[in-house]
């Protein structure tokens, strides 16, 4: 762009300047963005993934040796860490849940699984089949940009088939999938469109998801949530992919078979029946948390998580009324905090199955 030279009149200094500030915003862009922090520590143990495409490597921490019998297993909990990726602090979280659920915590194995940033890989000297992702797109079940192209849905798969080995795990009957924030953005996802869920169900394995306080749902139609608590087709006015995939149905990742005989309809109905309690802090209000979704997507399901998860409720609720098999659950006066959350009654109850909450 040419810039004149000489007096300039106000209306065209104004007039170039109006030019020239998206150019010098977009430039401006890797200034005023933090760099992403490399993750705190990475997991010991790797639990290894072959497919026809290669091999790789998931860090993962889990409480028992699986690669010998354990026959005294009945349980297992598999929990997702958050944006942070601070598996640790979830591990250590899910210990003291189990202890506090007592008798029903000790025939349980525990598993934490990573999804590292391919930020991590030089501050944290990761071995390069170590798989790592773009940012938080492993919430969405995006492949892994490295070293093989790999979906965090099929990580999931990849923890349930080894599961259901009962060459070791010979006595296990049921697991539950339990995350926070990313992590439960990421299981909400899993727990519609999931393959491995038909093979563990048939297989006898009963499988429960525990869904706290995540940031946005999948929305199966155009309604969204309005100001009185009524759904309507949401009038999109800028935000055009507010339905598109992790939001809404369209332009579903590769993971998500779909066709003449798997329907979006069949995939709702069928999802409605699992076994999913939706685990909601009362405090988690603020709508300005620092990692609350508030692009137009996000925003368009509500004002807070507390909100967005009450109304989601509600919404697949009033679809899906035959054969409704899921549950809402409040964390009475606890915010955004994963261990706060598995470590009430209402976390430990759904974890360990050792009681009930109100249902809301």
């Amino acid at each position: 762009m040419e810039i004149p030279t000489g007096p300039i009149r106000a209306v065209e200094s104004r007039q170039i300047v109006a030019r020239l500030l998206p150019a010098l915003c977009f430039a401006l862009i890797p200034i005023l963005l933090p760099a992403q922090q490399p993750v705190a520590s990475v997991a010991s143990q790797g639990l290894p993934i072959s497919t026809p495409r290669g091999s790789a490597v998931e860090p993962y921490i889990i409480s028992l040796d699986w690669s010998k019998p354990q026959p005294q297993i009945t349980h297992a909990v598999v929990v997702f860490h958050g944006k942070g990726r601070n598996v640790e602090s979830y591990y250590r979280s899910l210990v003291e849940a189990a202890g506090i659920a007592g008798a029903a915590g000790r025939n349980t194995v525990l598993i934490a699984p990573q999804f590292l940033d391919k930020e991590d890989v030089g501050p944290r000297h990761l071995q390069p089949d170590v798989l790592r992702w773009r940012g938080t797109d492993w919430e969405s079940g995006a492949p892994a940009v490295a070293p093989i192209s790999i979906t965090s849905f099929d990580i999931i798969d990849a923890i349930l088939a080894r599961l259901s080995d009962h060459s070791i795990l010979s006595n296990l009957k049921s697991v539950v999938l339990a995350g926070h924030s990313g992590g439960a953005q990421l299981l909400q996802r899993y727990a519609v469109v999931g393959r491995a869920l038909t093979t563990t169900s048939e297989g006898g394995l009963h499988v429960r998801f525990v869904i706290a306080n995540p940031s946005s749902y999948l929305y199966f139609s155009d309604e969204r949530p309005g100001p009185s608590g009524t759904f309507a087709a949401f009038k999109a006015h800028g935000c055009r992919d507010f339905n598109h995939w992790k939001y809404g149905p369209i332009d579903a990742p590769s993971y998500v078979r779909t066709g003449a005989d798997n329907l979006w309809a069949q995939i709702e109905a069928a999802y409605a029946k699992r076994d999913v309690i939706y685990l909601l802090g009362t405090a988690d209000t603020d709508p300005h948390e620092h990692d609350l979704d508030v692009s137009c997507g996000g925003e368009a399901q509500g004002p807070t998580r507390f909100a967005r998860g009450q109304s989601y409720f509600v919404y697949l609720h009033n679809r899906n009324s035959s054969g409704w098999n899921q549950r809402l659950w409040f964390v009475p006066g606890v915010a955004h905090s994963a261990h706060q959350m598995f470590t009430s009654t209402c976390g430990v109850s759904a974890l360990f199955d050792t009681g009930t909450c109100p249902d809301r």
